[in-house]
């Protein structure tokens, strides 16, 4: 259904009433009435803008907080092009997580509309353009030089993203960051990722033996001839 510009706008706001609702300490199973009464809506008002009840509306909401969790991550996670990139998206992560606590929104929606048409493709969604932008991070650091090019950029784009969703189930059952911030921390540190040093090796090859050079006799100060104020004789073979 197309929408004005203040249709638009109204259905906007229903959203994001919606789900600073579902942001509050205990919303339970949100009912229309919860709705309206968070948003000043009236049910007419509702069910214009979702014709389909409950569930279309909780199913925009869910697509808003699946929106929200990378906008929150920005400016960052847009450009991982940098250690130091990285370390601040890291503790954007973790600070999110830590002011939203055992509480997630979206993991509530999807709860309530998960036998919906279309619930299942929001955290599919979110998984695949978090992990881009994870995977695009890890080759510009490639092409910089500060990652090994050896490093499978998707493989650890996906145990990045997989890993912070862990930590963030765990969150919701502890209250704690612990979990998140030791995934994020065994995932992240440089030297992981970055080439090992170069070997050293010799400008020119070592001379190779030749047995069957004759044999050439040079005078060597010898520990017992020494001892005695004298020299001995040694015999070396030629090297070439």
């Amino acid at each position: 259904m197309a929408f004005t510009a203040k249709g638009r706008a109204t259905r906007q706001r229903i959203i994001e009433g919606a789900a600073g609702y579902l942001r509050g300490d205990d919303p339970g199973n949100v009912t229309l009435d919860d709705i309206r009464a968070a948003t000043s809506t009236s049910k007419s008002q509702l069910f214009h803008y979702f014709p389909n009840g409950k569930e279309e509306l909780l199913l925009a909401v869910a697509r808003h907080e699946s929106d929200r969790v990378l906008a929150d991550q920005q400016p960052f996670l847009g450009s991982l092009d940098s250690w130091d990139a990285w370390e601040q998206w890291r503790r954007v992560v973790i600070g999110r997580y830590r002011v939203q606590g055992p509480r997630c929104p979206l993991a509530a929606l999807i709860g309530q509309v998960s036998t919906v048409p279309g619930a299942a493709e929001v955290t599919a969604s979110l998984l695949r353009r978090w992990q881009e932008h994870l995977r695009r991070g890890i080759l510009a650091m490639q092409e910089s030089g500060e990652v090994s090019p050896h490093v499978d950029a998707d493989r650890t784009a996906a145990a990045f993203a997989a890993g912070t969703q862990g930590g963030v189930i765990v969150l919701r059952s502890t209250g704690d960051t612990f979990h998140l911030e030791a995934v994020l921390d065994a995932h992240l540190p440089p030297a992981r990722w970055r080439p090992a040093p170069p070997r050293h090796r010799l400008s020119a090859p070592l001379p190779r033996f030749d047995p069957r050079a004759p044999v050439r006799r040079v005078r060597t100060p010898g520990w017992s001839a020494l001892a005695r104020g004298r020299t001995m004789e040694r015999g070396t073979q030629r090297w070439r």
